[in-house]
């Protein structure tokens, strides 16, 4: 099994790394989260699948768990979970015998377009005024505001 994982993974040129045995970090480059980090873990009778999304919310509890909530039932392979400080991450579990080359393509491509899709619709319910406060302290700076610039629509006090 192991070898089938590092063959399916050396095709599709993504970046990772055996950390243990049958332990695989695999980062995945987006556009709007730049990378996410996702584990394959081969266990007795599963792999597991397990990316970080985003940590807790600071603001706006509901309607950012509401939003997470209402992409569960559509998704493959994966859906939104909580750690126990209320970290978000996407987990799934495909049992061994059901683990291709393809699979892995397919549980791979899931978890990049959930967390890329979704994650600046995340950071904008969840962390509004802390982005609001970020944009006001990089402008007064003359700073960089290239990687706010999703978010201009209600950080930014020159927009109307």
């Amino acid at each position: 099994m192991r070898d089938m994982v590092e063959e399916a993974l050396k095709a599709s040129e993504i970046p990772y790394e055996e950390a243990r045995p049958g332990a695989y970090v695999v980062t995945l480059p987006g556009q709007r989260k730049l990378a996410t980090v996702a584990w394959l873990v081969l266990g007795d009778q599963a792999m597991l699948v397990e990316a970080f999304f985003c940590r807790q919310p600071e603001e706006n509890h509901a309607e950012f768990y509401r939003f997470l909530l209402s992409k569960n039932g559509g998704m493959y392979g994966v859906h939104f979970c909580l750690d126990d400080v209320g970290d978000v991450y996407l987990l799934g579990r495909v049992p061994l015998a059901a683990v291709t080359a393809e699979e892995i393509d397919r549980l791979l491509g899931c978890v990049l377009t959930y967390s890329d899709d979704w994650f600046n619709r995340a950071l904008e319910l969840g962390f509004a005024s802390s982005i609001r406060r970020e944009w006001e302290w990089r402008a007064s700076r003359g700073e960089s505001l290239k990687n706010l610039q999703a978010f201009a629509h209600f950080a930014d006090p020159e927009r109307p």
